[in-house]
């Protein structure tokens, strides 16, 4: 790195750790838009049914993935209608989430009782780093029990969940808020 480059964030250089923590069935905690959130690798069973206990959620309601680009998504995204694409690419990246069919191309216990899979390209900047640190999707959902408010502080995550839980670094945005979730198709807001 020459004198005259940006220092990359702690997040950058963290990220390769915290990924190896996913990969090996790990849940962790990332700051996401709003909140602080819980993420884990969708398609270790293990590591989800874990994340779906520490938050007292059941299988049935499904979870958002995030990405740090729409191309992880091209599988859902290439099949729609130009408009409905168009809509979902527009928004992105940001606090929007959208409900779209999941071709079968994600495990149930991600759709859950659902013919629907939420997706987002996250504007996070520590979640985006760790989304591209394991190069796919990752399970991201606010931190917070069944109940509680969602964690907007890293004491908060370690009330909730303990101190030994992993937490990527980085900060949340004082503007952020959680994502809006919207039905592809129609729009319909189905969590503002």
């Amino acid at each position: 790195m020459n004198c005259y480059q940006k220092p990359r964030s702690v997040a950058h250089w963290r990220a390769p750790v915290v990924a190896s923590q996913l990969r090996a069935g790990a849940v962790v905690a990332c700051p996401a838009e709003g909140v602080w959130g819980l993420s884990c690798d969708p398609y270790n069973e293990g590591a989800v049914l874990d994340l779906l206990r520490m938050k007292s959620r059941d299988v049935s309601k499904g979870l958002i993935l995030v990405a740090a680009s729409p191309e992880v998504f091209a599988a859902l995204l290439d099949p729609l209608s130009p408009a409905e694409r168009g809509a979902a690419l527009a928004s992105w990246p940001g606090a929007n989430t959208w409900l779209v069919p999941h071709r079968n191309q994600f495990p149930d216990w991600i759709t859950g009782n659902n013919n629907e899979v939420a997706i987002r390209v996250t504007s996070a900047p520590a979640l985006a780093a760790l989304c591209r640190a394991i190069d796919g999707p990752l399970v991201s959902t606010s931190a917070n029990p069944a109940g509680l408010a969602p964690a907007s502080a890293v004491w908060q995550l370690h009330r909730y969940f303990g101190a030994r839980l992993p937490v990527m670094p980085g900060a949340l945005d004082p503007d952020g808020k959680a994502s809006t979730i919207r039905r592809i198709g129609d729009g319909s807001i189905v969590r503002a």
